[in-house]
């Protein structure tokens, strides 16, 4: 039986500048490197509290899904950071040059805030950011 999400891997061609990302750009926990000598990798982690696993398809067809989904046939869409702060986090993210694909946040799922990093800009990962709404729990 499956009980949980234990981690998502990013391949990336720096760790070191990944990690710093992770640490210092996005504020995580960085918990330490390690080797692995049979899988032939160096693995950095940065344990995070509990998560959900977000399916998306297109509506009506439409959309930026519908857009991926021509190039590929699924996959990791992006990884999704909560903020409490969302603007905060825009102004200081781009002040450290990160490009984003929206010149500020709408709203998402669950009534929040969200807005998405371009994927350029860490490693060609999307990621984004996300400030809850009245109405999340």
């Amino acid at each position: 039986m499956i009980t949980g999400l234990d981690h998502i891997a990013i391949a990336v061609p720096d760790l070191e500048k990944a990690i710093k990302r992770f640490m210092a750009d996005f504020g995580l926990h960085y918990e330490g490197s390690e080797d692995v000598e049979t899988a032939k990798t160096s693995t950095a982690f940065f344990p995070l509290k509990s998560t959900s696993i977000e399916l998306v398809s297109p509506l009506r067809g439409e959309g930026p899904i519908a857009k991926y989904l021509e190039k590929k046939p699924g996959g990791l869409h992006h990884l999704c950071f909560s903020t409490d702060d969302i603007v905060a986090d825009v102004a200081r993210l781009k002040a450290l040059g990160y490009q984003f694909l929206a010149d500020a946040p709408s709203l998402g799922a669950h009534g929040c805030q969200v807005i998405f990093i371009h994927p350029k800009s860490c490693d060609g990962v999307l990621i984004e950011l996300s400030q809850p709404g009245d109405d999340h729990h």
